[in-house]
């Protein structure tokens, strides 16, 4: 897999054609994360402040569970806010506080998997900082990342924050019951976002009301699959 970090050259300097990647370091982590969780589907979720990653974990851990086991491993700054609201609904979750810094590091990544249990977990998903530029750049070992973007924020972010959507394999749409009375348009944002990544799916969620879920946690479960059957095929 190629690492985030690498793509349209994140994080390097060019001097007499040589490139230096200064998230070597960091891939290289990445790489020993992916290595110690073979048979675990990492998936990276990424939004700005505020878009519902949290709502999303929550309701995801109450449709999937007697499905899928689940964990989360959750960045923010400060306070472990978040975690809590994973455990008063039975979610494994471990709080990563990165003190002010507004990105999750696959360091830290790696120094969590010593704090959480994750025997017979299927599926461990990373909440990350809520940013739309940093998070972008840094590969934290996951299989897939998503991109979060609450119908709140404005359908024009693909364009202004292209590195995080052209390193995402998803697009959730969130807080879809809001758009009947927000100027926001899914199709120029799904537009958008493919003229950024042409790869990219595209899906509208909405976690209180509950419309896409069930396309959401099938979406889930068919990743799950396919990274079991790799594992049985290597």
């Amino acid at each position: 897999m190629k690492p985030k970090s690498n793509q349209a050259a994140v994080g390097s300097i060019q001097c007499d054609n040589t490139t230096m990647n200064l998230l070597k370091v960091n891939d290289f982590v990445a790489k020993v994360i992916r290595e110690r969780l073979p048979d675990i589907l990492v998936i990276n979720v990424c939004s700005s402040p505020g878009s519902g990653k949290t709502t999303l974990m929550q309701e995801t851990g109450k449709r999937l569970k007697g499905k899928l086991n689940m964990a989360v491993l959750v960045g923010d700054p400060e306070t472990e806010r978040d975690a809590i609201r994973m455990r008063e609904v039975g979610i494994n979750a471990l709080q990563i506080v990165t003190g002010g810094m507004c990105h999750i590091e696959a360091q830290m990544i790696l120094q969590a998997l010593d704090h959480i249990d994750l025997k017979d977990v299927d599926l461990l998903f990373i909440e990350n900082v809520g940013n739309l530029v940093c998070p972008a750049a840094f590969d934290l070992g996951e299989d897939i990342r998503v991109t979060v973007l609450a119908s709140t924020e404005g359908d024009d972010k693909p364009k202004k924050y292209p590195r995080m959507f052209l390193t995402s394999e998803l697009l959730i749409v969130s807080k879809s019951d809001l758009l009947p009375y927000v100027p926001f348009s899914v199709e120029a944002v799904s537009i958008d976002a493919r003229e950024v990544n042409p790869d990219l799916e595209v899906m509208t969620i909405s976690s209180l009301k509950g419309d896409g879920m069930d396309e959401w946690c099938e979406w889930l479960m068919n990743k799950v699959t396919e990274k079991q059957r790799h594992l049985v095929e290597v």
